[in-house]
């Protein structure tokens, strides 16, 4: 499996992670998170894959996740209802994504990126 790299290009953090992956010599397929959204099926395959939370799969500090008061909300949905809403707009979810064979990481981490890529 090639490594895929979900970004939103004009988030400087995905900027530093698409540099720090090009510093590691990574070859890595470039997916932009709203232009081609993870589907509820991908989400829930990377969430697995992850051993994370769910709720680490929320960008907690993005607009529309105030402007929804997710919050509060996402203590009372249902893992399902939490899959719907993360695949029906890619501002919802944590980026950048990091996808490979040994595992998922949301957000950018180099300590936890070099670890799923080693």
């Amino acid at each position: 499996m090639k490594t895929l790299f979900v970004e939103y290009p004009k988030c400087t953090t995905c900027k530093k992670a698409a540099a720090w992956l090009r510093e590691q010599g990574v070859s890595f397929d470039d997916r932009h998170i709203v232009e081609q959204n993870p589907t509820e099926e991908e989400l829930r395959a990377w969430w697995k894959q992850s051993g994370l939370p769910l709720r680490r799969f929320f960008n907690t500090c993005g607009t529309k996740y105030r402007e929804m008061q997710l919050a509060e909300r996402l203590k009372t949905m249902s893992e399902d209802e939490m899959f719907a809403l993360l695949a029906s707009d890619g501002m919802l979810v944590k980026r950048p994504l990091l996808v490979t064979d040994k595992g998922v990481v949301p957000g950018f981490k180099a300590e936890a990126w070099s670890e799923k890529l080693s």
